[in-house]
């Protein structure tokens, strides 16, 4: 198949889902004067009725549009590395700050919460914002907002809700004057790295894709829960259809894998069945091999990759 028979595949497979209609828009929260960036807090319509805590993060000092990466994770505040509301560091994201790190090394980045984590906008007060990071735990459980989707739209996925919820932090820095539109990539970690390899294969707008350890492989992770694909990943595997050929839909938009344990040599494999990468510099993989967590030096050369794309 070609590449655009292949992407309208994936997004049939992933699900369209009906009356899913809202308006879009973002509401500033809060401006954040940081020593690292100027950042922007925002609530961002979702879905209907739904709200999202978007960050924006823009160098310091910015005086033209830049090039720009959007970076998925589970919440913004762990991309940063700090809570939001109170400024305390969040130990076990040190090391993997990856909106942090790319701020500072001069892109915009965008990032913000995941589904299970959005607000029902008729109990927000838009004025009187406070969601203190402790408070994530009191919110409902993934399989729980995993079920809620597939209920209420049964023709769609959780996957597809995290490639549309993706794709929204797309559109603000597609949208936005201070981001070169030309010129956005996007990059992830564990399920941030499932949401920027499925958005960067679907969105013609990302010209380069960096995840780390997120499980190419069907049976590498997670891929058969409820909040992923749930029941229909066993139609995929009886299609024959593996995340080779998502890559392929992409069209050869360069992509960097970071290995390091649900990523392995079979995930290397994997990606090199994909077609459209005659240039072999558009489709690299560093395997570090030790555990999920990348360490220093493969986040570096993931960000040096974005750089030469970017």
């Amino acid at each position: 198949m070609q590449s655009r028979e292949l992407k309208t595949l994936w997004l049939t497979q992933i699900g369209t889902p009906k009356n899913y209609c809202f308006e879009k828009k973002l509401h500033l929260v809060r401006k954040i004067d940081h020593a690292d960036f100027d950042g922007e807090l925002y609530l961002q319509a979702c879905g209907p009725n739904r709200l999202q805590k978007l960050l924006k993060l823009f160098p310091k000092k910015q005086t033209k549009p830049l090039p720009a990466v959007a970076v998925p994770f589970y919440h913004p505040d762990g991309m940063v590395g700090f809570e939001l509301e109170t400024g305390k560091q969040l130990e076990r994201f040190l090391g993997k700050t990856i909106a942090l790190d790319l701020v500072k090394r001069g892109f915009v980045t965008v990032t913000a919460d995941v589904y299970p984590f959005h607000f029902d906008a008729d109990s927000c007060d838009l004025n009187n914002f406070h969601c203190p990071f402790s408070r994530y735990a009191q919110f409902q459980s993934w399989a729980d907002a995993g079920k809620q989707i597939v209920a209420r739209f049964p023709e769609w996925t959780g996957i597809g809700k995290l490639v549309a919820d993706t794709k929204l932090l797309l559109d603000t820095l597609s949208e936005d004057e201070r981001v070169d539109a030309s010129l956005i990539g996007i990059a992830g970690h564990s399920l941030g790295g499932k949401m920027a390899f499925y958005a960067g294969c679907l969105d013609s707008r990302v010209k380069v894709i960096l995840a780390s350890d997120f499980g190419m492989g069907w049976d590498s992770t997670n891929w058969s829960e409820v909040w992923y694909w749930g029941d229909k990943l066993a139609s995929m595997k009886q299609l024959g259809i593996d995340h080779s050929h998502l890559l392929t839909a992409s069209g050869g938009t360069p992509f960097m894998l970071i290995a390091g344990e649900a990523d392995n040599e079979a995930s290397i494999d994997l990606m090199h069945k994909a077609e459209g990468y005659e240039d072999l510099s558009r489709l690299i993989c560093i395997n570090h091999a030790t555990g999920h967590n990348p360490p220093r030096y493969a986040l570096e050369q993931g960000y040096q990759f974005l750089e030469k794309w970017l």
